[in-house]
């Protein structure tokens, strides 16, 4: 047992390296890891705004029946067209943006479920006659990756994604 005060501090030293650093250590990693969590959840969030903020322009745009599944049903203006393409030019950049940000082969479990949310969005539009049509063009000089699951995605010939 110590006895003198050097001693003591020795010991209280060894006892704050034996248990000490091994906690703080720990305490490290659960912080690192809450705060990536936390950024993955406020970049789905963001992701999440733009979205119901696109969603926002569509409903804007009624006239252009861009929910409607079997497209639009009368003769369109060239300016509803060229609306139509910027409006689904933004959609496909809101779908790559949440690809590059959120997509990874092998992802975590809650990473799959923030993704598996974007997929739905994907197919969803992809049932759009309209989007589907538009799509080659619209994915013409986007992220290859990105262009390339959106076509298998879309059921499209990937070769498209590779010119």
């Amino acid at each position: 047992m110590p006895q003198t005060f050097l001693e003591w501090t020795e010991m209280l030293s060894y006892v704050v390296t034996i248990f000490g650093l091994p906690l703080a250590i720990y305490v490290f990693m659960i912080e690192q890891h809450k705060e990536r969590q936390a950024e993955e959840e406020a970049i789905h969030q963001r992701l999440s705004d733009e979205y119901n903020s696109f969603l926002r322009l569509v409903i804007d745009n009624a006239d252009l029946q861009l929910l409607s599944r079997e497209g639009l049903r009368a003769e369109v203006s060239a300016e509803q067209r060229e609306r139509k393409h910027a409006i689904f030019g933004i959609l496909v950049a809101l779908f790559e943006r949440a690809y590059i940000l959120v997509y990874e082969e092998n992802m975590d479990l809650q990473r799959r479920r923030l993704w598996q949310s974007w997929e739905d969005y994907m197919r969803d539009w992809c049932k759009q006659p309209d989007f589907r049509a538009a799509l080659p063009e619209l994915l013409e000089g986007e992220d290859l990756e990105f262009a390339r699951y959106f076509f298998s995605l879309a059921g499209l010939n990937a070769e498209r994604a590779s010119s």
